[in-house]
């Protein structure tokens, strides 16, 4: 069984050999030359404080991006005004909830969004922090997104809405929110103010609803449906 021996060096009159009662063997002297070099004080993770929530990471997770803001935070850039609050985490005005994806994305690579948060919020995180890969995911992912919805066919809620003769020009010059005017029919008159005879109309209106894959029509009332029935017999 071959044996390891240490190759020693000449005692060193001061520095990492001396007072050591001899010289040191080369690999143990890289050993202790590596260990002196290392930075003291410095240690590997890092403490955010988000817009009020903390964030517990490493320093190998934010440097991912040596262009980013997270990069300069970690190496104490002059130029980034950065404060700290009590606890000694770093302070960041921005909104946390959106922060959680930018630093998931910095841990694996990989870009997941809960359903209950907008990718344009995500994207506006990832451009302030500048963290040029994943704006770039998020902009695809947008672009997917946009082109999925824009191949949903359109839907249209239709409405019938009773109206006198005079009620019927304010009506249809206030309508809004999208509401488009498609049919008068006349159903008579049905009202006696006086000495005049007051027109009744059925006015109906529609509005498209785009991009609404689990959207649901509106159903006329029945008192919408008695009216369109005596109107389709006149």
């Amino acid at each position: 069984m071959a044996e390891n021996h240490c190759e020693l060096l000449p005692p060193a009159p001061s520095g990492l050999g001396a007072g050591l009662g001899g010289g040191l063997c080369r690999r143990c002297s890289a050993g202790l030359g590596a260990l002196a070099h290392r930075p003291s004080g410095v240690s590997k993770w890092v403490r955010l404080n988000v817009g009020g929530t903390y964030f517990l990471t490493t320093r190998q997770t934010l440097c991912r991006d040596p262009k980013s803001f997270l990069y300069r935070l970690c190496q104490a850039d002059p130029d980034l005004d950065s404060d700290k609050d009590e606890t000694g985490a770093y302070l960041i005005d921005r909104d946390p909830t959106y922060f959680g994806p930018v630093l998931n994305y910095l841990r694996h690579g990989k870009l997941v969004i809960n359903k209950d948060l907008a990718e344009e919020g995500v994207l506006e995180e990832a451009e302030f922090y500048n963290i040029t890969s994943l704006i770039k995911l998020v902009k695809d992912k947008i672009r997917e997104r946009d082109s999925k919805t824009s191949q949903m066919p359109v839907k249209h809620v239709y409405r019938v809405l009773q109206c006198q003769e005079e009620e019927l020009t304010q009506m249809v010059s206030t309508m809004s929110d999208g509401w488009k005017f498609e049919q008068l029919v006349s159903i008579g008159s049905s009202y006696n103010y006086g000495s005049e005879d007051q027109a009744e109309f059925l006015c109906v209106v529609s509005k498209e609803l785009h991009n609404t894959p689990y959207g649901t029509t509106s159903e006329p009332s029945e008192k919408a449906k008695i009216l369109q029935e005596r109107g389709s017999r006149m």
